[in-house]
């Protein structure tokens, strides 16, 4: 393996009739869309790449990402770091090949019309994927305590009239 600054096109036919293996990073000042869903980007994007033909004679590639950046922990509004470690696997599809019949261990990402894929959106749209829906420290290491979280009192339930008691005296005089 190779410890490269990785391309952001690539041909992954080419990569693997080439049996090609990278280890480099990928810069972040490169990756605009992390950068807004996140406070900061603390590292660059390690990455483990491999491209391989499988027994069926598909063409794939995967491998990791690593990187660490900062979020906005949405109970006490502090940063915190959190790391990611993402694996990926991907089989390039050109337009109109079937989806169905790949194996369910491959992601399929679509090629471009020169035959390549932009590596690096696709290795963006991972790491976006791989944040957390609500960013928040573990409950240890949160400033918010559980009693802070919880706002006012709950007055209890004041007893209503049952309106169907009105027919409940009908039915009675009825009888």
């Amino acid at each position: 393996m190779s410890n490269v600054r990785l391309p952001k096109q690539v041909e992954p036919h080419k990569c693997a009739m080439k049996r090609s293996d990278y280890r480099g990073v990928m810069a972040v000042a490169d990756m605009a869309r992390l950068k807004e869903a996140v406070l900061e980007i603390l590292d660059d994007v390690a990455v483990e790449l491999r491209f391989e033909i499988d027994a069926q004679g598909l063409t794939f590639f995967h491998g990791d990402l690593q990187t660490r950046v900062s979020l906005e922990c949405q109970r006490c509004n502090k940063p915190f770091e959190y790391s990611i470690e993402q694996p990926f696997c991907y089989t390039p599809i050109s337009e109109g090949q079937s989806v169905e019949e790949l194996p369910e261990a491959y992601d399929p990402v679509e090629l471009n019309e020169h035959g390549e894929i932009n590596i690096l959106e696709l290795f963006e749209d991972e790491l976006i994927l791989s944040l957390p829906l609500v960013a928040m420290h573990d409950e240890n290491d949160c400033s918010v305590t559980d009693d802070e979280m919880s706002f006012g009192e709950i007055e209890p339930e004041t007893k209503q009239p049952n309106p169907f008691a009105v027919l409940k005296e009908l039915k009675r005089n009825q009888e």
